[in-house]
């Protein structure tokens, strides 16, 4: 899969815009987003509602896609990324397989424009049609508050989440680059080991990636109660532009 945005329309055999819909619904989980100029933006504007809102803590606002939608029938516990035990599904899932990737390349290009309360991040997980293939592979992950002039930490790595055989190895590696300006954010896994690079640059190794296909997930974040004293707090919109995905 390649997409360099260049369609007026997003590539819905490819994209869901929706952020895991099982918890809540597809109406009230719909991203914000745009294409133009051959870049996709996905924003959060001020009007945008909460996600999850009677039930995820903290409270959260999100515009997402992905790649894949699984869920079991509503009032089950089957479903993707849920985010405390016991959590049941609102709205049963249509099954979606637009991109998934066992192993390969999976990277994009883009520019990140992030308040204190804001973060922008790729990351893969499991299709989760079993739950123990549920392991997260994040390409990159980046908090507004970690974002200096001239640097900011970016984070890749693993979690496990329900995999008992993936091991637990996250970490934010401080990178002397400016996130507003376009910088390729990838990752490279095998059977054995998973590289992690920025603009061609092998910045992690890690041994043991999970070994089951994953789906792309791409998304911006505001985290409302978060401080917030230096970009005008509600009124930022925080955005993710994408000039181009790729997965092979």
């Amino acid at each position: 899969m390649f997409d360099d945005f260049d369609e007026p329309q997003l590539d819905r055999a490819v994209w869901l815009p929706h952020y895991l819909p099982a918890w809540s619904s597809l109406a009230e989980t719909r991203a914000n987003y745009l294409i133009h100029d051959s870049r996709l933006e996905l924003s959060i504007p001020p009007d945008q509602g909460l996600w999850c809102a009677e039930e995820h803590q903290p409270p959260l606002r999100v515009s997402g896609l992905q790649t894949g939608n699984f869920s079991g029938p509503a009032g089950s516990t089957i479903g993707q990324q849920p985010f405390r035990e016991g959590l049941r599904v609102r709205e049963a899932q249509e099954e979606f397989r637009g991109c998934l990737v066992e192993r390969g390349t999976v990277g994009m290009r883009a520019s990140l424009y992030l308040g204190p309360r804001s973060m922008a991040s790729l990351w893969l997980v499991g299709f989760e049609d079993e739950p123990e293939r549920s392991g997260e592979l994040c390409v990159m992950e980046v908090f507004g508050r970690d974002v200096e002039e001239d640097a900011a930490l970016v984070g890749m790595g693993f979690h496990a989440f329900r995999d008992p055989r993936l091991a637990e190895d996250f970490e934010r590696v401080r990178l002397p680059i400016d996130v507003t300006e376009p910088h390729a954010y990838e990752a490279r896994w095998d059977g054995d080991e998973a590289s992690f690079r920025v603009d061609g640059r092998v910045v992690r190794l890690l041994d043991a990636p999970p070994q089951y296909p994953l789906q792309l997930m791409l998304a911006v974040f505001d985290f409302p109660d978060w401080p917030d004293e230096r970009s005008g707090g509600s009124a930022f919109v925080p955005t993710l532009s994408v000039d181009r995905v790729w997965a092979n």
